[in-house]
């Protein structure tokens, strides 16, 4: 019994993992796609969402069954509720790819972003697929100091969150208020699908070793 048990968190581990891949190529798409002007790549972003949404509740009521018909120890009780909130901190990245490919559509047959801040957008949108790739793998390996090392990435995309800003507040700025919200906003998404990859990394630390990082 203890060994279906624990094939069926394995399960879940995999449930996970497989949206961090499909998270990560949403986030990837919709940069692409918002980079290129490419709505066919926007619409698809949108149309795939309701897959991560669905893949989200196999996997909260694969948890909460678990919970029902077992009788977890403690170090199993805090992998199924570790799980059920990297879950919804997952479809949260799915959402915010979301919102990068609506604004691509919302703007299409325009581009949204000027090219001065483009390569910003490009370097945001390989780190974010990076992060999402790496919660992936720290989801399935449970390895803490690679969990930790997510930290450094997400360092790395609030590098270039500020020094986006530092292009927005320049008395060089050009391009007006539309645009400067746009950037704005899309800015902020990509900064936390990264903080939500992070905050993914973290549970896995909290199941491992029952402490949960703090940032």
């Amino acid at each position: 019994m203890r060994e279906v048990y624990q094939e069926q968190l394995g399960e879940l581990a995999d449930e996970l993992a497989s949206m961090s891949t499909m998270v990560g190529t949403a986030m990837e798409r919709a940069t692409k796609a918002l980079l290129e002007t490419d709505l066919e790549l926007a619409e698809q972003v949108i149309e795939d969402d309701v897959q991560v949404d669905e893949a989200r509740a196999r996997a909260e009521e694969h948890a909460f069954g678990l919970l029902a018909l077992q009788a977890p120890v403690a170090g199993d009780l805090r992998t199924v509720i570790s799980t059920i909130h990297a879950a919804e901190d997952l479809e949260r990245m799915g959402d915010l790819a979301l919102h990068v490919a609506k604004t691509a559509r919302r703007r299409h047959p325009n581009a949204v972003l000027p090219q001065d801040v483009q390569p910003y957008f490009a370097e945001m949108g390989r780190v974010a697929v990076k992060l999402a790739g790496r919660a992936g793998i720290v989801i399935r390996t449970q390895d803490v100091e690679a969990a930790r090392g997510l930290e450094e990435d997400d360092d790395e995309m609030d590098d270039l969150h500020r020094h986006l800003f530092t292009v927005l507040m320049s008395p060089e700025w050009s391009y007006g208020v539309a645009a400067a919200v746009d950037v704005t906003l899309l800015g902020r998404f990509y900064e936390r699908f990264a903080d939500h990859a992070v905050s993914v990394a973290r549970r896995v630390v909290f199941i491992v070793t029952g402490k949960m990082p703090t940032g």
